[in-house]
């Protein structure tokens, strides 16, 4: 007969809308955010969308107008809950910036590989961009532009994260023209790193303008831009 103390526990715990079991080995920044915590049961919510809702927030009122009473009614989590996983609004604000800037980047990425050849790749970055940039997406605006703006001065921890975001964002666009030149369909005399540097000047830029509810015309912008590769 198999001894009581070997049977294995099923413990359960009831957020308020279905069951799915979380461990913390699932999120790595929720890992890193918390303190050592005791045996007991594990929480059980979806933390990619209980992260999807904290980004919505962040990026519609930004970090300082942003209040644990905010996330916890976007969450759908229990104050508790989000102190268990994460500590504080800022480890909040950092695994929220961790989701935004991976699904943002295979966004991006996903966007270049349809193109035929790296000028079509470039082009469709741009347009991508341009995308994002516009209607209910664009005036809940971009998380990196934002924080680059709110925080990036006085939180070196944000200001690191946003700078190697930025720079990411950068060498790809830049690999893409170098990938360019080497099919023909770019020529050699552009200059890849500084075309790439005002490329993201470019599209950043289209995130405040979206942001402000301005107009965008994105294939004339973006064929505008794209004089930069001739």
């Amino acid at each position: 007969m198999t001894s009581p103390s070997l049977l294995p526990i099923t413990t359960t715990c009831l957020y308020s809308e279905k069951f799915i079991p979380y461990y913390p080995a699932m999120q790595k920044t929720a890992r890193r955010s918390q303190s050592a915590r005791p045996p007991g049961r594990p929480r059980e919510f979806d933390m990619d969308t209980a992260l999807d809702r904290a980004v919505r927030v962040f990026r519609e009122r930004g970090y300082h107008a942003t209040s644990i009473g905010d996330l916890t009614a976007a969450m759908r989590l229990a104050t508790g809950s989000i102190y268990k996983a994460f500590r504080d609004k800022h480890a909040v604000f950092l695994a929220a910036f961790e989701r935004y800037t991976a699904l943002r980047q295979e966004q991006t990425r996903s966007a270049a590989a349809r193109g035929a050849n790296g000028r079509e790749q470039v082009r469709n970055v741009l347009l991508s961009y341009v995308e994002h940039s516009q209607g209910s997406e664009g005036r809940r605006g971009c998380l990196v532009v934002g924080s680059a703006v709110e925080l990036s001065a006085l939180d070196p921890v944000v200001g690191a994260r946003v700078n190697a975001q930025l720079k990411s964002n950068e060498s790809f666009i830049a690999g893409l023209i170098r990938e360019g030149q080497a099919d023909g369909s770019i020529p050699r005399h552009v200059a890849a790193d500084d075309t790439a540097r005002l490329m993201i000047c470019i599209t950043q830029g289209l995130r405040v303008v979206g942001k402000a509810r301005l107009p965008l015309d994105g294939e004339r912008l973006v064929g505008v831009a794209m004089k930069l590769l001739a």
